[in-house]
């Protein structure tokens, strides 16, 4: 068996599925209430979860939109206005749609999972135009300035919640606007390698390294892709842990303009190179 909520297991070997979401979901929430925020995430299929749930399972997230709070365990729940078009029924479950859950995590989420939970709606489907245009109907209401922020920065291409935070960082370190998912080809045109996080013409790129993708069996593999991007390409590349990107005092600030300077500086020595070898 394997726990999917609190007081819902289910046996091993059942697949994963929206159905089974909604089916756990519906034995732990009441008929009235909405299910809301990283809960609803979840549901949406976007990767909105805190990293402790690894550990340990997060409480589930609903909210009543007259009836008082939900007092149960494993379960946090509060009042919050919805309109009718805010919520959707997923087989008599009540959710918030995609579009209000992007702006309540984008709104009430710590700004560096909010990032990566905005680029995951766009990825789900979510417009970027409506997003935007639904901003206004929140003035007034707590994180609006955070979403203000943060949502014209949201982008699909981003394929993991750490590379958002990354992205983030690097926006925030002041840089050129970075492009998530640069292909760098081999010499016959075929893309070989892709960069998290980079800048083309400068050739500073900046990768993240989870655990999940860059287990121990890997690290070959990721040593020979930097080498060959360091010394093939001349790409300056900084790799960033979860502990960078997520620290407790997350400060990869130095480090990406202290990399950046040191690409820029690479490719004036090449244009120089260049030059002497032309004359």
């Amino acid at each position: 068996m394997r726990r999917m909520l609190h007081g819902v297991f289910v046996a091993t070997q059942v697949p994963d599925s929206l159905r089974l979401r909604v089916a756990a979901l519906k034995l732990v929430v009441p008929a009235h209430a909405v299910v809301v925020d990283r809960t609803a995430c979840w549901l949406h299929g976007v990767d909105a979860l805190p990293r402790s749930a690894i550990y340990d399972l997060p409480d589930v997230e609903i909210f009543s939109r007259s009836e008082s709070r939900v007092r149960r365990t494993g379960v946090a729940s509060g009042i919050r206005d919805l309109q009718p078009r805010d919520t959707q029924d997923l087989e008599g479950l009540l959710v918030t749609t995609q579009l209000r859950t992007a702006c309540d995590v984008g709104r009430l989420l710590w700004r560096y999972d909010a990032i990566g939970a905005l680029d995951g709606f766009l990825r789900a489907g979510v417009d970027h135009g409506e997003m935007l245009a639904e901003i206004d109907r929140f003035k007034g209401f707590r994180g609006v300035v955070q979403l203000r922020e943060l949502a014209p920065l949201a982008d699909s291409r981003a394929e993991s919640p750490p590379e958002g935070a990354l992205r983030l960082h690097w926006i925030e370190a002041r840089l050129p606007t970075p492009e998530p998912q640069i292909w760098v080809r081999d010499d016959d045109g075929t893309a070989l390698y892709r960069i998290d996080l980079g800048h083309r013409e400068v050739r500073y790129g900046a990768e993240y390294f989870g655990r999940e993708f860059h287990a121990e069996d890997s690290r070959d593999a990721d040593e020979h892709r930097l080498s060959w991007l360091r010394e093939q390409r001349a790409w300056t590349m900084d790799v960033f842990d979860k502990n960078a990107v997520y620290g407790r005092r997350p400060d990869p600030f130095v480090t990406l303009q202290q990399g950046f300077a040191q690409a820029r500086a690479q490719l004036g020595l090449r244009a120089s190179v260049h030059i002497d070898l032309g004359r």
